[in-house]
C-alpha cells in the first residue's frame, strides 16, 4: 500500500536529524507538512524560511494530530514519542516511529527512486532492507531489470511526431562514475547515444546491443559542417520516434555547442531535456588538489576556451582584462596556444611568478599534472610532453592545495 500524500497534512514531531532526512521525501510527494519542534536544524529552518513547510515553534501537543493524515515522529526521547503515537492511535492516524519501529502503526520502507520508479522495501530488518533496495536500484540503473523505453518524466513530442526526444547529457571529466544519476538513467534508456571523443569509454561499453552509437568525432567535413551533420542526426532520430541521446563530455553548455544542439531540436519541434554535466573546468583542478576559489586567495575564478590563439581576430576572449584579474583563470583546450596563452598574459603585467598547473586527463587512471610559475609553465610542459585534454590553471589556488588522493 503506498500513501497518496499530495496535498493532504503530514506531522512531523521533532527537528534534528531524522526530521531533516524524512521531511524533503513528504515534500516532494506533495504532503503539507507541519513541524513542531522547539528547535530546528538549519536545513529544516530553511525550507520554513523557503515556505515549504509550516512551523510551530514549540513542544507536541495532542491536538496538532487533529486533521493530519500521518504522523512521522522524529525524537528520540522515548517517553515525548510515546506521547504523540498515543494522540496518533487515538484519533485513529498512523503514526511512524524513528525511536522504535515495534510501537509505530506503519513503517518506513527502505526507498529508492530511478526515473518515475520508486522502490521501497520491508523486510524486517533495515539494514537487509536496505541492502535488497541497493541491489534493486543498481540493477534498474545498469538496465538488468526494468523496462528501457524512454523515462516517464520526460517531454514528449507534439502529436504526429511520433513518440522520439533528444537528451543532452554531460558525462563528465573522464571518471565514468562521475556521470549524474539522471543522466545515466536517461543513457540506459536510449535507442540511439551520439558521443563526442572525450566521452568515458567505461559508459560506451554498458549500452545495449540494440544501441546505435553513433562517434561524433569520426563526422566528416569541417567543423562547422560536422556540427551541422549532428544537429541534422539528432532531429531526424527523434523524429522517427527514437530516445535519442547527444553523450558529451563535462557539461553540455560549456564549451560544448549543446546551445547550437537544443536550438536545432526546438525548430524541429523535438522536445529535448539538457541534464548538466559535472564541468572539467571545477573537476580536474579539484582531482589535482587545486581548489578553483579558496579563502584568502581567490574569491572569483574565470572559465575561458584557449582553443583560438589570444592575437587572433577570431579570439572573442579579452586577454589584456584576465591579465589584470587577481582570482584563478581556467582555460580549457588551450595546450596548442599555452606558450602564447602565457605571453599574453604577462605582456599585459601578470606576475611571471603566479603560480600555474596543467593537468592532462584528470579525474582518470592516467591523471598528470604539471606545476610550474607562469613564465615557465609552457616549457614545462612541453618538456613533460603532455598531451590533451588538459586544464590550465592559473592563480594563486594552485599553490594553496594539496597533493590530491586517488580514489
Amino acid at each position: 500500500m503506498a500513501l497518496r500524500l499530495d496535498g493532504r497534512r503530514v506531522l512531523v514531531v521533532g527537528g534534528g536529524a531524522v526530521a531533516t532526512r524524512r521531511v524533503p521525501a513528504l515534500l516532494a510527494a506533495g504532503a503539507r507538512v507541519d513541524l513542531v519542534s522547539p528547535v530546528l536544524t538549519p536545513a529544516l529552518r530553511g525550507l520554513v524560511d523557503a515556505g515549504r513547510v509550516h512551523w510551530s515553534e514549540r513542544g507536541f501537543q495532542p491536538s496538532d494530530v487533529d486533521g493530519a493524515w500521518l504522523v512521522q515522529v522524529a525524537v528520540d526521547d522515548p517517553a515525548a514519542a510515546a506521547e504523540v503515537s498515543a494522540a496518533a492511535e487515538e484519533r485513529r492516524v498512523f503514526c511512524v516511529r524513528a525511536d522504535d519501529r515495534h510501537e509505530a502503526t506503519a513503517w518506513t520502507p527502505a526507498v529508492a527512486r530511478h526515473g518515475a520508479v520508486t522502490v521501497a522495501v520491508l523486510s524486517g530488518d533495515p539494514r537487509r532492507s536496505a541492502a535488497i533496495r541497493d541491489a534493486v536500484r543498481d540493477a534498474l540503473a545498469g538496465g538488468a531489470i526494468g523496462h528501457p523505453g524512454a523515462p516517464a518524466r520526460e517531454h514528449r513530442p507534439a502529436a504526429g511526431n511520433g513518440a522520439g526526444w533528444v537528451a543532452l547529457v554531460g558525462a563528465g571529466p573522464g571518471d565514468p562514475e562521475l556521470i549524474t544519476v539522471r543522466g545515466r538513467r536517461l543513457l540506459a534508456a536510449a535507442e540511439v547515444v551520439v558521443a563526442d571523443r572525450l566521452v568515458p569509454g567505461l559508459l560506451l561499453d554498458e549500452l545495449g546491443p540494440d544501441v546505435e552509437l553513433i562517434d561524433a568525432s569520426k563526422i566528416p567535413y569541417g567543423p562547422q559542417r560536422a556540427q551541422e551533420e549532428i544537429n541534422r542526426i539528432l532531429v531526424d532520430r527523434a523524429l522517427a520516434g527514437r530516445a535519442v541521446v547527444r553523450l558529451k563530455g563535462g557539461d553540455p553548455y560549456v564549451f560544448g555547442r549543446g546551445g547550437e544542439e537544443a536550438v536545432a531540436c526546438a525548430a524541429a519541434g523535438v522536445p529535448v531535456t539538457v541534464v548538466p554535466g559535472v564541468t572539467s573546468a571545477i573537476a580536474v583542478p579539484a582531482a589535482a588538489g587545486i581548489p578553483v576559489t579558496h579563502r584568502g586567495v581567490a574569491h572569483e575564478f574565470v572559465v575561458v576556451s584557449g582553443h583560438v590563439a589570444p592575437d587572433d581576430p577570431a579570439s572573442l576572449v579579452d586577454w589584456p582584462a584576465l591579465a589584470r584579474l587577481r582570482g584563478t583563470l581556467v582555460v580549457l583546450m588551450g595546450l596548442r596556444h599555452l606558450p602564447a596563452i602565457a605571453a599574453k598574459l604577462l605582456a599585459h603585467g601578470r606576475d611571471p611568478a603566479t603560480p600555474a598547473a596543467v593537468v592532462q586527463e584528470g579525474t582518470t587512471a592516467h591523471q598528470r599534472t604539471v606545476r610550474a610559475p607562469l613564465g615557465e609553465v609552457a616549457a614545462a610542459v612541453a618538456a613533460a610532453g603532455l598531451r590533451p585534454p588538459v586544464i590550465v590553471v592559473i592563480g594563486g589556488v594552485v599553490s594553496s592545495g594539496t597533493a590530491a588522493p586517488r580514489s
